[in-house]
């Protein structure tokens, strides 16, 4: 079982979003420091976010380090595994971290691509007698940094499920996100804390954390959670978030699975009147079970005036949560316990007005392609539809 969060009840509203007095507590409570002087390119699936990735890659001049938790025998993982084999023959140290669960449907002859070509490639908390105490802990983190200064981060995993646009069932729906600015050295940092784990190397110096240059104009927090060291955060920030709510809270989460504090965050924030939107995946989905676990939980919030949306063209894989036209956290971390409290995951945090509603505008296309759920509706679903919900909800804290 997970470690508790330590947020057992919900947080109470005392500044909105907006108010410089939220930023300064979320800066003072979270080791990431809220920095100036970001650009952030948002990249909306796998036609848009796989091109400049790969492109990042193959320019890279001094180091390449790449954490993700989904990386599958596939199409575009043979062609990530050439280019970064290619990038490593040029003498640029590549470094690939994959972790030991996600990646299990990869073949050998993947990974030889790179290994041969001296890429230092390593599983992350592989699976032995002596580390099942450790089996649940896994990196959900998805992080590319490149010579320390080009970021990338969000849902998108290296699987030709993620190619195309979201034109039919077999092209998933997702969000990925170039970053460039100050924060990408913690961002970095994230990356390094999980590979000095996997292999003892500490990285250090200025090819992993050159001198920051500005690079834009937006405000960017870095926030990253373990269950070894402050897995609580990121439910934490989350939860002071939707605190910070005064109008609107809008959530696009490819896997929804609220923990009782959560489902009480919530309604606190219906109840002063803030208008919620969560977008969920319908019945295009990798993982039915946790749709069946969310949905027994949904009662309430119907009740409460929150409107759920399941997204009909295809699994829906976004992670966003959006506050107010202002605040914007992007990155791994789905709204699930899993994520609270089992995952190591990264997020970044905008305050930015002009950057949420982007996010925003794409939400609300989302949302055109989606389909509301009714309180009548759930309540009258059948009998043995309500039976799966039940039974999957008791494993909520592993979903």
């Amino acid at each position: 079982m997970p470690p508790r969060t330590q947020v057992q009840e919900p947080i109470p509203h005392f500044a909105a979003v907006s108010d410089p007095a939220f930023l300064r507590t979320m800066h003072s409570v979270f080791e990431g420091d809220v920095q100036p002087g970001h650009s952030i390119r948002t990249l909306v699936n796998g036609d848009e976010i796989f091109p400049p990735m790969l492109s990042a890659i193959r320019e890279a001049q001094v180091s390449v380090n790449f954490v993700t938790y989904i990386y599958w025998s596939s199409e575009i993982a043979r062609e990530f595994a050439t280019a970064l084999a290619e990038k490593a023959r040029d003498g640029v140290p590549v470094r690939v971290l994959v972790d030991f669960v996600g990646a299990i449907p990869f073949d050998e002859d993947t990974i030889k691509i790179m290994t041969d070509a001296n890429v230092n490639f390593e599983r992350f908390r592989p699976i032995h007698w002596y580390t099942l105490d450790r089996i649940n802990y896994r990196t959900h983190r998805k992080l590319l940094i490149v010579d320390g200064k080009i970021g990338f981060t969000g849902g998108v995993g290296i699987g030709d499920q993620w190619l195309g646009d979201a034109r039919n069932p077999e092209e998933w729906r997702d969000n990925h996100y170039r970053v460039e600015g100050p924060v990408v050295a913690d961002m970095q940092a994230a990356f390094a804390e999980n590979w000095i784990e996997a292999t003892g190397e500490v990285l250090q110096g200025d090819q992993f954390y050159p001198e920051a240059e500005e690079a834009g104009d937006l405000r960017v927090q870095h926030v990253k959670s373990s269950p070894n060291g402050g897995a609580k955060s990121m439910h934490q920030m989350l939860m002071m978030a939707m605190a910070g709510a005064t109008e609107n809270i809008r959530i696009a989460m490819a896997y929804f699975v609220p923990d009782d504090v959560a489902i009480a965050q919530l309604l606190q924030a219906r109840e002063r009147g803030v208008e919620i939107d969560i977008i969920v995946p319908g019945k295009q989905t990798d993982m039915p079970i946790v749709r069946h676990g969310s949905r027994h939980f949904w009662g309430e919030l119907l009740e409460a005036g929150i409107r759920l949306h399941e997204y009909q063209p295809t699994m829906y894989h976004p992670k966003v949560l959006i506050v107010d036209e202002w605040w914007t956290t992007i990155g791994s971390t789905n709204f699930d316990e899993r994520s609270f409290r089992l995952n190591d995951e990264s997020n970044l945090n905008v305050y930015d007005g002009v950057f949420a509603k982007t996010q925003i505008d794409l939400f609300e296309a989302d949302l055109s392609l989606s389909r509301q759920v009714t309180l009548e509706e759930w309540q009258n679903r059948p009998v043995w539809e309500k039976t799966k919900d039940w039974v999957w909800s008791w494993l909520r804290t592993q979903l």
